[in-house]
């Protein structure tokens, strides 16, 4: 018979055949005494997107596989494109990031072009857009990470957006900004949830 054991968050004994516990973590294990671990959804703090040029994320743990970007009403004073940066613990990488963007309005497509090689982003924006949506980032393998969202850039236009970055070392931060890192953030708020 299965067990559930709630318990500290500190594992106390590897689990036993059969068994599921959850210890700040959830373990469940087979017959075969192999042993698999979930990790829970965890979010992170959510920032108030309004004020500075920069919005960081870091200390995020090194198993994570899978994060997700909350944009819940950002916008800047300015019309650059706002980007994320995907950072190590030497800093945030600025270039080397591939993908494209298309933005569709009304069922048509406004247009397509390529991600800023800077970070993942729209491929266009305009001063006061207010952008609403997510972006997944999941690890394909070793250091490389895959871009995917949906997300607006006003209330009539949304945009996909798709791409890949390979990190010179293990991801611990995320860094929202914008192309030219001049424009400040005048609204709305960012948060991020990751799973393993």
């Amino acid at each position: 018979m299965a067990i559930l054991q709630i318990t500290s968050d500190t594992l106390a004994v590897s689990p036993t055949s059969g068994q599921l516990e959850y210890n700040g973590q959830y373990f469940g294990t087979d017959s075969g005494s192999s042993r698999a671990q979930f990790q829970r959804i965890g979010a992170g703090t959510s920032q108030a997107s309004t004020s500075g040029t920069n919005i960081d994320f870091t200390g995020i743990p090194s198993w994570i596989n899978r994060i997700t970007i909350l944009f819940g009403g950002v916008s800047t004073t300015g019309a650059s494109v706002m980007i994320v940066q995907l950072g190590i613990s030497s800093g945030f990488e600025t270039t080397g990031y591939v993908g494209t963007g298309a933005q569709y309005s009304n069922g048509n497509t406004t247009s397509v072009g390529s991600v800023p090689a800077s970070g993942f982003g729209q491929n266009a924006t305009a001063s006061g857009d207010v952008v609403y949506g997510s972006m997944n980032l999941t690890n394909i393998s070793g250091n490389t990470w895959i871009c995917t969202a949906v997300m607006n850039n006003s209330s009539t236009v949304m945009a996909n957006i798709t791409g890949q970055k390979t990190l010179a070392g293990v991801l611990d931060r995320i860094r929202i900004t914008t192309v030219l890192g001049t424009p400040t953030f005048d609204a709305g708020s960012i948060n991020i949830l990751y799973e393993g």
